[in-house]
């Protein structure tokens, strides 16, 4: 901590030597130091705390032992993809541009980078949340309070970090690679940190999705529906690879999801920031990173300000730091927009937009997944008549609920850019429209900070119920713990839908980043047409290959959490047949043989899926490239390339929608009938549940979560190659 004032001191200094616009910059880094310096706090506060008993240290060891190997497996190959990659990024561009070898470098460096701070970024929120749910086990045994503060302080050392390292990357390449300076060319060079990040959250995304759910299909068919025992039961062998699964898919894996999209969302503002260059200059380059930052601030202040009011739903006490959190960001973005946009009150409102927009995914969310709305209860009646009408009712339910965050996308993005093209910016209006919706992602992403530790939240407190269940405490200490998971479940479901909304705001802003790439690579002006002629041929072929890649990336995902889950199931029969001690509870099972077996599927599951967004795109301009130029004089390949992007980008929006909330509605009709109702626990409906639950558990912490990051990829990898369309 004493080094901390001697490195803004630093950037001070460092400030005085490139001018006036550069304190911005330095403002930026400070900050992200400061959240990196207030994360090692809380998680320091979680590892203070007290560790509970002997019984429910061993079950949190052997948790923490299952994550950190499996962790550590994942990241080698994460690695040695990602050096292969960074081999043919660098050949590409040394060869691709021979007169430009600097570029070559930089690009190479952007993307080790990113890759590297997205791998810090899922395994530092993991580290903590594996020492965080015993330490709110142990506290939920005497105070609900101090039980939620431990688990959301756990959860915000992910976001803090997730945001701060973003800021830190994108704001360190572009000072390293002499920004003040050369501010028009810059934010290009640095779109492969971007990819860097987006490679390897795809792939963390997918390894972990593919290892909890295989674990948790696995764990509830035998466990639930055939033994007949209780979630969370000791004697089921595959109970602590599930509860691994919950920190290595819903941890590091949404760690890594959205710090990429941090990431790239910065990239891509800067780089429509480069067009407002004559009216705003470096500031408007640099705003981004400003804005985000002061959402650091407010998400800090917000995770300080939440505790639980005597016996009330923790749900509310979490609202409260979202409401402080949301207001401080809103007047962060105010005073950023005074400072750098010239106090442009349009484009401040366009960030109220994207604030808006934020809430609204929110609630829609809410309302397609709680037990208290009608799509749930409508599966939960369902459930009467058997598994069959269970699995109709809720893919229903799946397919409506792309309505309502279709139309409030469209909203945010007809919204933001009428009033781009309203803030009288002397660039053409399509340039001003463009960095409006821009303006609008930032401020969907203001309190991404702690929208993160919400959804880390939720793991942990599933971890503790689950040390809680299986140390076998009173009763009281589990019901506390249940009311922390279910708030848990709420926070996890509602930070997917999140996740989709920022990623179709991100995905829309990097189309735009990537259109404009093409036009420098051209020698064109930024406000000349581009047109995406569907009509032709070659661009049509390209946009149904976007859409035919988003559905078979879904299928290979889907199919390896099955494949993995059908090995697990017939482990854990085994182990009861073998051994009928385990049933009697006079012997322990054999816990570690199904976490190396679901370990050892997801990995070898993962790289095939992960390759598709990577190829297909660079496939697709290559190949399609061989066309020539269209009647426009635009190069076939690159056009191709936008088309497949424009319409992977729909298709993923809308199919990542629908598997989020229909698995959440699953998940919870099957939790409402668990509460008594139906006949409860072991009645035909529950088991009916249990089954539609387990259909939706990969779509919504397997497919769909990884569709985030896959209309991500597509567009941060289409920026890096564009050269090779041209």
């Amino acid at each position: 901590m004493q080094t901390i004032p001697a490195v803004f001191a630093f950037l001070l200094q460092t400030a005085g030597a490139f001018g006036d616009d550069s304190i911005y910059l330095v403002t930026v880094l400070a900050i992200s130091v400061l959240s990196l310096a207030v994360a090692a706090g809380f998680a320091k506060y979680v590892l203070s705390q007290d560790t509970g008993t002997k019984e429910m240290q061993r079950i949190s060891n052997a948790i923490k032992e299952g994550a950190e190997a499996f962790l550590r497996r994942q990241n080698r190959t994460i690695v040695v993809l990602a050096l292969v990659l960074a081999v043919v990024i660098y050949a590409g561009y040394r060869f691709g541009k021979p007169d430009e070898p600097a570029l070559a470098v930089r690009m190479t460096m952007s993307f080790v980078t990113g890759a590297i701070c997205s791998l810090l970024a899922g395994f530092s929120g993991m580290w903590v949340s594996i020492r965080s749910n015993i330490r709110a086990a142990a506290a939920a045994r005497t105070d609900l309070n101090k039980a939620l503060q431990i688990a959301l302080r756990g959860g915000a050392v992910t976001g803090l970090s997730v945001v701060a390292l973003s800021l830190l990357g994108v704001g360190g390449l572009f000072f390293l690679f002499d920004g003040m300076s050369a501010p028009e060319k810059v934010p290009h060079q640095i779109v492969a940190f971007g990819f860097g990040a987006s490679f390897v959250a795809l792939f963390a995304q997918l390894g972990g999705g593919i290892f909890t759910k295989a674990a948790d299909v696995g764990a509830d068919l035998v466990g639930k529906v055939e033994a007949g025992i209780p979630e969370d039961d000791p004697r089921n062998p595959a109970v602590i690879a599930d509860l691994v699964g919950d920190n290595v898919g819903d941890c590091a894996g949404r760690g890594a999801d959205l710090f990429e999209s941090t990431a790239a969302e910065n990239i891509g503002a800067m780089i429509l920031g480069v067009s407002l260059y004559p009216v705003f200059g470096l500031k408007g380059v640099l705003f981004p990173l400003l804005a985000r930052a002061f959402g650091l601030i407010a998400s800090i202040v917000g995770v300080m300000t939440v505790r639980v009011k005597g016996d009330e739903d923790p749900m509310k006490a979490l609202n409260r730091g979202y409401y402080v959190t949301t207001v401080l960001a809103m007047a962060g973005f105010y005073v950023a927009v005074q400072l750098l946009l010239k106090g442009n009150m349009y484009l401040f409102l366009a960030g109220i937009v994207g604030i808006i927009t934020a809430f609204m995914f929110v609630f829609i969310t809410q309302y397609y997944t709680e037990y208290r709305y009608r799509p749930v209860l409508s599966i939960v009646e369902s459930c009467k008549t058997g598994p069959a009408t269970t699995i109709i009712t809720g893919f229903a339910v799946g397919l409506e609920c792309t309505a309502l965050p279709v139309l409030v996308i469209s909203g945010a993005i007809l919204g933001s850019y009428y009033l781009g093209t309203m803030a009288g910016l002397s660039v053409s209006s399509q340039a001003a429209g463009l960095y409006g919706t821009a303006i609008a992602t930032m401020g969907m992403l203001a309190t991404a900070a702690y929208i993160l530790a919400m959804d880390t939240f939720g793991p942990i407190t599933d971890n503790a119920g689950g040390i809680v269940e299986m140390s076998k405490q009173p009763e009281e200490v589990r019901k506390r713990t249940d009311r922390l998971d279910s708030v848990g479940n709420t926070t996890k479901a509602l930070t997917k839908g999140y996740a989709i909304g920022s990623a179709a705001l991100a995905a829309f802003l990097l189309f735009s980043a990537y259109i404009d790439a093409v036009k420098l690579q051209l020698g064109r002006k930024p406000d000349s047409p581009f047109p995406i002629d569907i009509g032709n041929v070659p661009v049509f072929t390209g946009a149904l290959l976007g859409a035919m890649l988003v559905f078979l990336f879904s299928a290979l995902a889907i199919r390896a959490v099955g494949r993995a889950a059908q090995t697990v199931i017939e482990e854990v029969r085994r182990q009861f047949r073998a051994n009928p001690g385990i049933m009697a509870g006079t012997s322990d099972p054999d816990y570690g043989t199904c976490v190396d077996i679901v370990a050892k599927g997801a990995l070898k599951a993962m790289v095939l899926p992960g390759l598709l967004p990577v190829l297909g795109p660079v496939l697709v301009g290559v190949i399609f490239g061989r066309f020539g130029n269209s009647a426009d004089g635009l190069p076939v390949g690159a056009v191709a390339v936008a088309a497949m992007l424009m319409v992977g980008t729909i298709t993923g929006i809308l199919l990542a929608t629908l598997m989020n909330n229909g698995g959440g509605a699953w998940d919870n009709a099957k939790k409402y009938i668990e509460t008594g109702q139906l006949g409860g626990k072991g009645s035909d409906a529950h088991k009916a549940s249990v089954v539609g639950d387990t259909v939706g558990d990969p779509f919504k912490d397997t497919a769909g979560p990884s569709l985030h990051v896959l209309i991500k990829l597509l567009s941060t990898i289409t920026l890096v190659a564009a050269p090779l369309f041209i």
